[in-house]
C-alpha cells in the first residue's frame, strides 16, 4: 500500500455512462444506490434495451455502428454536456482506455471516472509499459523491440531471438486480440514469423512494431485487482484466475486463484501495488501476469479500467467497485472496508456468448425468444438481454455473466454449473453447454487449468453430440407437445387426442431435425397408453403422465423426466435434466421448389462481404475459402464443403449479406 496527499472533493450528482449492454445497466445500479442521476447513451439497435430503460434519462447516438456511436467521444461529451450530467463512466471498451477521450472529457469540466490521462497514456505502448514496470521492479519477461521503420535484417533479427531465448512470442506492440502474435521455437521460424506478425500489426493497427518476448510454457493468466484513490493510496484487492480463454478472450475466470497460496499472493500484491504507483495510478485497474507452472511470474499489462471479470473480486470481498470508483473519483479517500478487505469464499464468473463453439466460435444474431437462468443460492447474473432482445452484429456477442459464490471453491464450481445447465437460452446457439463441460471436467475441478485448456480439450470433445437417449425423450416430448397443443387449439372435443379412432389406425408421426440429422418419431396413445418408436426403433417403459404445449411429464425405459417444451414457428426448444435442445419440425407436405439449392453455401449470420476470393465457373478443392465476410468486428470465411466447381456466384464486396441467404452454389466434380 502507498500513500500521499489529500485533494479537494467534487460530489457527482448527475452520471453518463458511456457504454451499453450488462455493464451500463451494472454501472446504473451502483449509481442509483450513490442517489446519482444517471444517463444512458445508446445506438438505433439499442433503442429498447434494458440499460437504456434502466437510465433516468437517455439520448440517441444515431446509428448502429460502434464507430458512428459508442465510440463518438464527440457526440458522448456533448449529450453530458445537455443532459447537465458532472462525470461520465466508459465502462470496459469502447472509450475506456482512449486518453484523448479523458482528456477531452477534462477540458469539458466533466469527471472522467477512470484513471489520469498520464496513466493511461503510460500504459498505451506495450513497450513503454515493461520498461516503466522493469524500472519499479515489476518482473518482466525478457524481450526486444523491431520497430515499425526498421528492417527486418535476418542477421539481426536472428541476434535479438538469441539474447531473448526460446521459445519466444512475436508480438504487435499496439494492439491484442492475437493479431500481429506468433510462437517462434527455434531459430528457423524466426524470420519469417517477424515478417508475417509486422505485417498483420501494420494491416490492423497501423503500425508495424513488434517486440520478441519469452514465451513461457503452459502459463496460466493471473491478474490483481488495484485501486488507488487521489490522496495517493495504492492498494490490491487480491487475484483472479483467467486461465480459461478462447481466441485469446476469457471465457471463465475465478477469484482466488485455485493455484495461489498466501506467499505468493503477497508478492502478487507487492508487485501489482508497485506498477500501479510507478503510473500514479487511481480508480479501479488490473495488473495482468503470466504465471509459469513453478510460480514464476511476469508482467503482461496493466487494464486501465474496470474488468469484465471484476464480479468475482466483488463477491469474495463484498465490495461494490463501481461504487467505489464513483467515489474515487469524487475525490474520497479509500474507505476502511478496502484497506483491511479479505477473502471470503470463492467466485467464478463463466461468460455466456452467443457463439458456436463447433464452427470456430462463429458469433450468432437474432432473436432471444427466451433467457432465463434460475434463481438458485448466491448466484448472481449480470446481463444486458431478456426475452425478444435482438443479439445483432454490431457489438460483442456476450449475453451475460453468471457467477457463483460458495464457501469453497468446489461448492461455487458447482453451483455455477447446475445453474446454466438449467438455464433456458432460446433463438441463439450459446457456449452454454461448453461452459457447463469445463466446469465439471475433472481437470478444471481439480485446479489444473492454463491457458492451453481449450487446446487440449477442443469443444467437440468436450460436450460431443447429444446421445440416443437425449434424443429419444426430447424429440418424443416435442411430439407430444405439439399434440397438445393442437387440441388445446381445437374448436370441438378437445379432450380428445389427436388422431384418435375407434378403429386403430396408423400412428400420428412427427420428424424433426437436430443439427444435421433427421430424427422420425412415431407414437400412438390409446385406452392402453402410449406407444412409441424414434426412427423405426420401439421405446419400451413408456407412461405418459402429463402432456401441455410447454410441459411434458412422461416416462422413458422406466425413467421419469419433465421436458419443458418452447415453440416458436418451426423451431421447437426442449430443456430438461438431460440438457437443452434445439429441434427443427420438418414439415410433412414441403412447398415444391422450397429449401436452397445443391451445393449451396449460405451465409452463417448477417454480415458484409469484405472478399470475393472465387469465381464463377472456378475449379476449387474441398475447403477452400469462396468468400469473406465480416460480422461483429471479426472476418469469417465461408468455404466450399466439396470439391467442384463455382457455378453461381451471387455476391460482390461490399454487399450486406442477411443470415442464410446464398452466396454460391458449388457444382459437385462427377466421378
Amino acid at each position: 500500500m502507498t500513500t500521499q496527499t489529500s485533494p479537494a472533493r467534487h460530489p457527482i450528482r448527475k452520471l453518463l455512462v458511456a457504454n451499453r449492454g450488462e455493464i451500463a445497466e451494472r454501472v446504473i445500479r451502483s449509481a442509483r444506490a450513490l442517489d446519482i442521476a444517471t444517463v444512458a447513451v445508446h445506438s438505433d439497435p439499442d433503442a429498447d434495451a434494458l440499460f437504456v430503460e434502466a437510465a433516468d434519462e437517455a439520448i440517441l447516438l444515431p446509428g448502429a455502428a460502434s464507430a458512428d456511436t459508442y465510440l463518438r467521444g464527440d457526440l458522448i461529451i456533448e449529450a453530458a454536456l445537455a443532459t447537465g450530467a458532472d462525470a461520465i463512466h466508459p465502462g470496459y471498451g469502447f472509450l475506456s482506455e482512449n486518453a484523448g477521450f479523458a482528456r477531452q472529457c477534462a477540458e469539458a469540466g466533466l469527471i472522467f471516472v477512470g484513471p489520469p490521462v498520464e496513466a493511461i497514456e503510460a500504459m498505451g505502448s506495450k513497450i513503454a509499459a515493461k520498461e516503466l514496470m522493469a524500472k519499479a521492479g515489476v518482473p518482466v519477461l525478457p524481450g526486444a523491440t523491431i520497430d515499425d521503420t526498421d528492417e527486418v535484417d535476418a542477421v539481426a533479427v536472428a541476434a535479438m531471438a538469441d539474447g531473448v531465448g526460446y521459445p519466444l512470442l512475436v508480438k504487435a506492440a499496439f494492439g491484442g486480440g492475437g493479431r500481429g502474435m506468433r510462437i517462434v521455437r527455434d531459430a528457423d521460424e524466426v524470420v519469417d514469423a517477424v515478417t508475417g506478425a509486422r505485417r498483420e500489426a501494420a494491416s490492423a493497427f497501423g503500425n508495424a512494431t513488434v517486440f520478441l518476448e519469452r514465451f513461457v510454457e503452459n502459463p496460466r493468466h493471473v491478474e490483481v485487482q488495484i485501486f488507488g484513490d487521489t490522496h495517493g493510496t495504492v492498494v490490491h484487492l487480491f487475484e483472479r484466475e483467467c486461465s480459461i480463454q478462447r481466441r485469446y478472450q476469457k471465457i471463465i475466470e475465478e477469484a482466488p486463484s485455485p493455484a495461489v497460496d498466501e506467499v505468493l499472493r503477497a508478492r502478487l500484491g507487492e508487485a501489482a501495488v508497485a506498477a500501479g504507483a510507478a503510473i500514479g495510478y487511481t480508480g479501479a485497474g488490473t495488473v495482468e501476469f503470466v504465471m509459469a507452472p513453478n510460480g514464476e511470474f511476469f508482467f503482461l499489462e496493466v487494464n486501465t479500467r474496470l474488468q469484465v471479470e471484476h464480479p468475482v473480486t466483488e463477491e469474495v470481498t463484498g465490495l461494490d467497485l463501481v461504487a467505489l470508483q464513483i467515489q474515487v473519483a469524487e475525490g474520497e479517500p479509500l474507505p476502511a472496508e478496502v484497506l483491511e478487505a479479505r477473502i471470503a469464499g470463492h467466485a467464478v464468473e463463466a461468460r455466456l456468448y452467443a457463439e458456436d463453439p463447433a464452427a470456430d466460435y462463429l458469433p450468432g444474431s437474432g432473436t432471444l425468444h427466451r433467457f432465463r437462468i434460475p434463481d438458485l443460492p448466491s448466484v448472481r447474473v449480470d446481463t444486458g438481454v431478456r426475452d425478444g432482445s435482438v443479439v445483432g452484429t454490431n457489438y460483442d456477442p456476450m449475453l451475460a455473466k453468471v457467477i457463483a459464490h460458495g464457501r469453497t471453491r468446489d461448492e461455487a464450481v458447482r453451483r455455477l454449473a447446475r445453474a446454466l445447465a438449467e438455464a433456458q437460452i432460446h433463438g441463439l446457439v450459446t457456449n452454454r453447454d461448453l461452459l457447463v463441460a469445463i466446469l465439471r471436467d475433472p481437470e478444471f475441478v481439480a485446479g489444473a487449468t492454463d491457458t492451453g485448456y481449450l487446446t487440449r480439450h477442443p469443444p467437440a470433445t468436450l460436450v460431443g453430440t447429444p446421445g440416443k437417449d437425449v434424443i429419444a425423450v426430447h424429440t418424443l416430448a416435442a411430439a407430444l407437445a405439439g399434440q397438445a397443443a393442437r387440441r388445446a387449439g381445437a374448436p370441438v372435443q378437445r379432450a380428445v387426442p389427436t388422431g384418435w379412432r375407434n378403429v386403430v389406425s396408423g400412428p400420428q408421426r412427427a420428424e424433426y431435425r437436430i443439427g444435421d440429422t433427421d430424427v422420425d418419431i412415431a407414437y400412438r396413445i390409446t385406452r392402453e397408453g402410449l406407444t412409441a418408436e424414434v426412427d423405426g426403433t420401439p421405446l419400451t417403459g413408456l407412461a405418459l403422465l402429463a402432456a401441455r404445449p410447454d410441459l411434458v411429464d412422461l416416462r422413458v425405459d422406466g425413467v421419469r423426466r419433465r421436458v419443458h417444451v418452447h415453440t416458436v414457428g418451426d423451431a421447437v426448444y426442449c430443456d430438461s435434466v438431460l440438457g437443452g435442445t434445439t429441434l427443427t419440425e420438418r414439415p410433412r407436405l414441403p412447398e415444391p421448389g422450397s429449401g436452397a439449392a445443391p451445393g449451396s453455401l449460405l451465409a452463417p449470420m448477417p454480415g458484409t462481404v469484405v472478399r470475393v476470393v472465387a469465381e464463377q465457373g472456378q475449379q476449387v478443392e474441398a475447403g477452400a475459402v469462396i468468400v469473406v465476410f465480416e460480422a461483429m468486428k471479426m472476418e469469417h470465411s465461408v468455404r466450399a464443403p466439396i470439391a467442384g466447381t463455382v457455378a453461381e456466384l451471387s455476391v460482390r464486396t461490399g454487399q450486406t449479406v442477411e443470415a442464410g441467404e446464398t452466396v454460391a452454389v458449388i457444382a459437385e466434380e462427377e466421378a
